[in-house]
């Protein structure tokens, strides 16, 4: 394969890494942000990106493309009795790789679909496969494929004809993870940063595992290399003013790009004030980047650092909780032209986030909530209102 490159300073060629082709970037440092006793586990860790021309804005995503766990893998090959040293297929060119690094690294086996276990059921007679997928029973497919992965479909509903190929042909391709960049370039030149959480949890009587968190968390040492790239993010930046006020909304390793915002406004000497919104479960433990968040707020970086850890109290305090029982301050920075950002989980935090805004808003402006909902719409629309969720 042909690499693209440009030309640096130095008029050396430098190849143009990207999603189709990463840079394979060493890593210097990757620690457990959580103390002892934490129910968690959220990694920092550190790239170099030395050698490969990438550069990056605060606010963008680094992309890593993840490989599987090889429990997970053995036991597929186990289970099917497969040889791991087979030949497969793994693209339209007709490229061939040994079954078991294919199955590690170039497909999707954690997740099932709907299209899946249609094509799946041409190779086995298995009548509950064939009722499951049929029209009338898609409420219990979609019901089936959540949770569950390839080493479940396997062993619920063999016997099977396919042959290593026939399975491997059904599977979608493993696609890169995105995280928040967690550093500014301008504070750590050549170097990227990441805040990471292993995501581990037991469903339907195993245990499961996120693929490329707890790749880092697991099986990544200091010294390894990690193919990555950048992914720009160019709905998520800082205000182009550097008197403009930023509050920031970012619980747990929603902090990540935050932690970047920071450290950008630190080097850019910013005149505009620092509101961080920082949640978690318990301050002894998850209380992430305290230490530095902590001189930051001594160098007057950071204006304000506003906490919810929500299992030190008998009620259960977020950071929504924090907004309104500061609604009045909030509202004055608002309506003074500050920029409000909120990075994190979509379906809960964002959306219990943006009530909390309509109803600071409601209240100290004095306002309706359809008023409320339209300032809040105008300030999107002004690109002070911006969210990174997922």
């Amino acid at each position: 394969m042909q690499t693209t490159v440009v030309k640096n300073a130095d008029d050396k060629k430098v190849p143009l890494y990207s999603r189709t082709n990463p840079f394979h970037a060493k890593v210097l440092k990757n620690v457990n942000l959580n103390g002892t006793g934490s129910s968690k586990e959220t990694r920092h860790i550190e790239f170099s990106l030395e050698g490969s021309g990438l550069s990056y804005v605060a606010g963008d995503a680094l992309g890593i493309i993840p490989a599987n766990d090889p429990e997970l893998v053995n036991a597929l090959l186990e289970e099917m009795r497969w040889d791991e040293e087979e030949p497969v297929i793994v693209n339209k060119q007709g490229e061939t790789l040994p079954l078991k690094e294919a199955l590690t690294t170039q497909f999707e086996i954690t997740l099932l679909s709907r299209k899946l276990l249609q094509g799946a059921a041409a190779f086995t007679e298995n009548e509950e496969l064939q009722k499951l997928i049929s029209d009338e029973n898609a409420d219990q497919l979609k019901e089936y494929v959540y949770g569950r992965d390839l080493l479940d479909m396997l062993r619920d509903f063999g016997p099977w004809t396919a042959t290593a190929q026939d399975i491997v042909s059904l599977l979608r391709k493993l696609t890169p993870r995105l995280y928040s960049i967690a550093s500014s370039f301008n504070a750590h030149p050549g170097e990227v940063h990441l805040t990471i959480g292993a995501v581990r949890y037991n469903a339907h009587g195993r245990d499961r595992k996120g693929v490329c968190s707890v790749q880092i968390a697991e099986r990544t040492q200091e010294g390894d290399t990690i193919p990555v790239f950048v992914q720009p993010n160019k709905h998520f930046h800082l205000p182009e003013s550097l008197e403009t006020d930023v509050i920031m909304c970012g619980p747990g390793t929603g902090i990540a790009p935050f932690r970047s915002f920071i450290e950008e406004r630190a080097v850019n000497g910013t005149t505009g004030r620092t509101w961080l919104f920082f949640g978690d479960q318990h301050e002894a433990t998850d209380f992430l980047y305290k230490d530095e968040l902590e001189k930051y707020q001594q160098d007057g970086v950071l204006t304000k650092v506003t906490t919810a850890f929500s299992r030190d109290t008998e009620k259960k305090v977020y950071v929504q909780n924090r907004m309104l029982e500061n609604a009045k301050e909030l509202f004055a920075w608002l309506d003074n032209g500050a920029s409000f950002y909120v990075c994190g989980d979509k379906a809960r935090m964002a959306k219990d986030v943006h009530e909390a805004l309509i109803t600071v808003i409601e209240q100290e402006g004095g306002m309706s909530r359809e008023a409320a909902e339209v300032y809040l719409d105008d300030m999107a629309k002004q690109k002070r209102y911006l969210r990174d969720v997922y």
